[in-house]
């Protein structure tokens, strides 16, 4: 399959050996960033030069330990500097300066400027998000006192670090050359892991689950599993579009900063993973969980004058006990308060078994040809705006007049994130295979609701005893 992947994806492909690419794993480089190197780097026959890649990483990367030895050379000595980071783009309104922001070394926009030549030529390419990867050249404005002016450290050419076009619509249509089962292994290649290392589909399934929020807006998400099967590798370094929070959070940083008129993560991220729940603390609670559950119902973020729309899914991840695996009791009286109330979890969409997921071992590890992780990741990324494919599981679905919203909702959302990610060649009802859909679209979306709603009854009584609604797909009964 990986000459067929080759003969397809071309130059999106790229041979992965994570056992004798461990350097990369020390350097703390994220796999989209180690994808973009192996590209820039490696042979056809997926061979690169350790020495070569790593003179590049030390020239062009360098930690946080380094940035006052490169202020020093930029401001003092007067260099320009080259380096591969995250850059942000702010634009006053007040005087129209453009200024940016390096926040992986804490350079706020209060000591940049881009003037207007070099805004002129990478606008295009610094506007495409609200942060951005590539190369940034540094050098230094030095200050005039006839003028005024302050010394700043300016930009002076940028270029992204994305080492090709995106055709989306040619995704879509190579899907067609393969088959369901070569499908999900490419898919798990792109997520660095070795389809030959799962017992069976069903943990295949299992891992594929957790890339829901990366292809549909808004979708919330609960996972306990046990530790060491890659929760934090998955949602903190897959995808530049992601976030990862540890730790104390505010509803300043997470949705808007009233004093500073600041938009929180919600408005620039396609997801945020909230990492090891159990010991994730708020500054207020109860503000918190308000906001929280209104945000979670509708994607609305409404903080005194603020009254805004954002995509952004929620992710909580959390650790769970051998004894506690069991869907039929409360797994949740563990979680923080502000998660615990039945509320904010009929808010979530649907509960991944991590259990089900194997702990990471080194046969899990990709050693092959297997798609880029930044080009996949880019793909799901642009995949969520494509609303075609709700609007056929809208279609296709039925379910009785009666059926509760919130859980006709949940499914419909979740299968439409499945088939997103399993079936991107659908473009019309035409296109779908009923079976096809049924098994590894609907099937899965209401078994990860209902374990959800059993949830909700042990938690809240007035939810005991409901059944979930029976889903049917033109037709063949859902069992």
């Amino acid at each position: 399959m990986e000459e067929k992947l080759r003969q397809y994806f071309e130059d999106m492909v790229v041979y992965k050996d994570l056992k004798e690419s461990n350097f990369f794993k020390a350097l703390k480089l994220p796999s989209f960033l180690r994808d973009w190197l192996l590209k820039m780097f490696e042979d056809d026959e997926g061979k690169f030069d350790v020495e070569e890649i790593t003179e590049f990483i030390h020239s062009y990367i360098p930690s946080k330990g380094d940035w006052k030895g490169i202020k020093d050379r930029i401001v003092l000595e007067g260099e320009h500097v080259k380096m591969l980071t995250r850059v942000s783009i702010d634009i006053s309104v007040h005087n129209q300066e453009v200024t940016f922001a390096l926040p992986d070394f804490a350079l706020s926009n209060k000591d940049t400027i881009i003037e207007p030549e070099v805004w002129d030529r990478c606008r295009d390419e610094l506007l495409k998000a609200n942060e951005t990867w590539g190369v940034v050249e540094l050098g230094y404005r030095y200050p005039d006192k006839e003028s005024r002016t302050t010394g700043k450290i300016k930009l002076i050419s940028f270029q992204n670090f994305c080492p090709y076009d995106i055709d989306l619509e040619f995704f879509k249509d190579v899907r067609k050359e393969f088959n369901i089962h070569e499908w999900i292994d490419i898919i798990l290649g792109a997520m660095d892991y070795n389809a030959a290392g799962y017992e069976d589909e069903h943990q295949k399934m299992a891992m594929i689950s957790r890339l829901l929020p990366f292809v549909e807006k808004r979708v919330n998400l609960i996972e306990l599993a046990p530790k060491g099967t890659g929760k934090s590798y998955l949602f903190g370094g897959i995808s530049r579009y992601g976030y990862l929070s540890a730790g104390k959070m505010t509803r300043a940083k997470l949705f808007y900063d009233l004093g500073r008129r600041e938009d929180g993560l919600v408005f620039f991220h396609d997801y945020i993973a909230f990492d090891e729940i159990q010991k994730v603390e708020f500054d207020n609670p109860n503000e918190m969980t308000q906001t929280l559950q209104g945000y979670m119902e509708q994607g609305t973020v409404k903080i005194g004058d603020k009254n805004d729309v954002a995509d952004a899914g929620f992710v909580m991840l959390g650790n769970i006990d051998q004894e506690k695996m069991d869907e039929w009791q409360n797994m949740f009286d563990g979680l923080p308060t502000v998660f615990k109330t039945s509320a904010l979890i009929d808010r979530i969409h649907g509960f991944i078994k991590g259990w089900d997921i194997p702990r990471m071992n080194e046969g899990l590890k990709i050693k092959g040809w297997a798609l880029n992780s930044e080009y996949f990741t880019t793909i799901m990324h642009l995949m969520r705006d494509d609303a075609s494919y709700r609007a056929i599981v809208d279609r296709i679905v039925e379910y009785p007049d009666n059926a509760d919203t919130r859980h006709t909702e949940a499914v419909k959302r979740l299968a439409t994130a499945f088939m997103k990610l399993l079936f991107p060649n659908v473009r019309s009802v035409s296109d779908v295979n009923i079976a096809e859909f049924q098994h590894y679209c609907l099937r899965p979306a209401k078994k990860m609701r209902e374990i959800i709603l059993r949830q909700l009854g042990m938690l809240d009584s007035q939810y005991k005893g409901i059944d979930m609604p029976k889903f049917s797909v033109k037709g063949i009964d859902n069992e």
